[in-house]
């Protein structure tokens, strides 16, 4: 576009030529061909200087920017280059930071195996040592099978890896009636108990492995009659479930389980119970209406609390069932699957339902049977199941070989009477809120006394039995037992 300042001096310098034509002709008397000639001829000139300034000054203007394009460009490359040298230390930092978290990885990772193959091989010895000590009996020393049940429940044959900061202390385990009973005796035993509330909470723990610390806690049910006498669940679970009765142990066990568990969450929270649930009460409306009212009263105890199903009850769970269970899992609870009698499982089937822990006996991992009767080698089956997010439990541990057969089987947690026998428990106050009625020929020697627990600080409410000498254990019972009363 023609710039103003351009088209004015093309003015003037027309004008300036037309002025000298017209003075030539009316001054000098030339004629006017000359004059107009001698304009056009000064018109040229002006243009041709005009034309020879502007572009000797565009070429000076031109220089300049050129100039300073040089030196903005110059500045970049030295700009350039200084990002250039500090990348290139950037990266040098980098590979060397690389390095050094490279070998310091590795040096963890020998140390790491260095200590899983320190931590196997005490694995062995305990298990060698204890293997010379149950086969260096002394022959001549008589002990009968109710002394070998006794001394592995001893308090000083706890694990060490269990502190006093991840365990409870409870009572010792009280003796399981062994007498014969019909089935009207024991369901008479059993109507009375649970209408008189004679209905003991025993607390089994579940460890880690291979750091043997407590995480969770099952609570096993036993029942005491007229003379105290305690039933365990496999003599009354049939017997209730056909009389009627087991809706009520269940309300009565749920009860207990929520009431120790807000003790236990005093202090640690990352503990938990394991409460087992009847195909009987999940298939009763009634029932199972009462149930999931208090569950929904509980609601904010649900991750810690787990609910415990037999594996032949999900196998023949019909719709009532199935919708129950999804109720219970809306409501954010969790379940355990136990009495495992074979590992043909469904993972995603399982967890679809709820399912987030399996419970199978140690000697049933360990069958080398297992590996041609199931889908899957026992060996594989921790790993298949933590895919959908179900840990396996290995239950029924009572020797320290088996221990180290399952940590190569990454077992992560453990129950059995290696760690620890079940031990009775009884929330504070329990007993007091429930309305006992203690019948007038019930034996008074059974007190309530209270005990610290360890992992939450909280009290808890043991059987004791004061009555008698203190009972002893160990190597003590059994020189007693050989030197007879005296």
């Amino acid at each position: 576009m023609i710039r103003i300042s351009t088209i004015f001096i093309a003015i003037c310098m027309v004008l300036v030529a037309a002025s000298l034509g017209l003075i030539l002709y009316s001054v000098a008397h030339i004629s006017g061909t000359e004059s107009a000639i001698v304009a056009l001829a000064a018109l040229t000139f002006m243009i041709l200087y005009n034309a020879v300034s502007m572009r000797l000054r565009d070429r000076t203007d031109v220089g300049s920017q050129i100039a300073d394009l040089s030196r903005g460009t110059a500045d970049l490359a030295r700009q350039v280059a200084e990002f250039g040298r500090r990348l290139s230390a950037i990266e040098g930092r980098v590979v060397s930071a690389n390095s050094m978290g490279s070998d310091r990885i590795q040096s963890v990772v020998g140390e790491i195996n260095e200590l899983g193959a320190l931590v196997k091989q005490l694995a062995v010895s305990v298990a060698t040592h204890e293997d010379l000590l149950t086969s260096a009996k002394p022959p001549a020393l008589p002990v009968d099978s109710e002394l070998r049940k006794e001394l592995p429940s001893a308090d000083n044959d706890k694990p060490a890896a269990i502190t006093a900061a991840e365990t409870l202390t409870l009572a010792p385990a009280a003796p399981v009636s062994t007498a014969a009973r019909s089935q009207s005796q024991t369901l008479a035993a059993v109507r009375s108990a649970v209408d008189e509330n004679r209905l003991d909470i025993y607390l089994q723990p579940m460890v880690t492995l291979p750091q043997r610390k407590v995480r969770y806690y099952e609570a096993v049910t036993r029942l005491r009659d007229e003379k105290d006498q305690v039933l365990a669940a496999e003599d009354f679970i049939a017997v209730a479930e056909n009389a009627g009765l087991i809706g009520r142990i269940d309300n009565a066990v749920m009860l207990r389980c929520v009431q120790v568990l807000r003790r236990l969450l005093v202090r640690n929270k990352d503990i938990g119970i394991f409460c087992n649930v009847s195909a009987a009460t999940l298939g009763n409306p009634a029932t199972f209406a009462q149930c999931l009212d208090f569950l929904e009263a509980n609601r904010a105890l649900a991750p810690s609390f787990v609910l415990e199903f037999k594996q032949a009850t999900l196998r023949t769970i019909g719709p009532t069932e199935t919708e129950n269970m999804a109720a219970l899992a809306k409501r954010g609870y969790r379940f355990s699957v136990d009495h495992v009698a074979d590992l043909r499982f469904e993972p995603r089937e399982l967890a679809d339902r709820g399912v987030r822990f399996i419970k199978v006996p140690a000697a049933l991992l360990l069958d080398p049977k297992q590996t041609s009767a199931s889908d899957i080698h026992p060996s594989d089956l921790s790993d298949l199941l933590g895919r959908f997010g179900i840990d396996l439990i290995a239950e029924r541990i009572e020797g320290e070989r088996a221990v180290v057969d399952l940590l190569d089987y990454d077992v992560r947690f453990g129950q059995g009477f290696l760690f620890a026998p079940p031990r009775p428990l009884r929330p504070e106050g329990a007993a007091a809120s429930s309305n006992v009625t203690t019948p007038a020929d019930a034996k008074p020697q059974e007190t309530s006394v209270t005990i610290n627990g360890a992992v939450n600080g909280a009290k808890i409410n043991a059987t004791e039995v004061p009555a008698g000498p203190p009972r002893m254990t160990g190597a003590a019972a059994l020189v007693r037992r050989v030197a007879g009363p005296a």
